[in-house]
């Protein structure tokens, strides 16, 4: 699984995701302060997703992406404090997880 934290986009990369993102582009958004993205498996990212909705208030968005590897991008806007707490909650969740495994 990657994750990384971009805080204060530039326009393009917002731009980049934005056009990809699996709601389409009709669904409007305010500018986020910054953009949390988990890559891993279909049934992690489910997990992940619900994880960061019920933590904190951000808005969560499938990216998609031609991964011969069948990976699965998420996107988390919003402002920078509640993409750090979700990001934190889907690896506390999913290294949880791991070692029950």
């Amino acid at each position: 699984m990657e994750y990384r934290i971009i805080k204060s986009p530039s326009p393009g990369t917002l731009d980049i995701l934005l056009r990809r993102k699996g709601s389409g582009a009709q669904k409007q958004m305010e500018y986020p302060d910054a953009i949390g993205m988990v890559q891993g498996r279909m049934i992690d990212m489910v997990y992940a997703a619900d994880i960061a909705e019920k933590a904190v208030g951000v808005t969560v968005e499938d990216i998609r992406g031609n991964c011969p590897q069948n990976m699965v991008l998420l996107a988390l806007f919003g402002d920078t404090s509640s993409v750090e707490a979700a990001m934190g909650e889907i690896r506390r969740a999913l290294d949880d997880n791991s070692k029950t495994d």
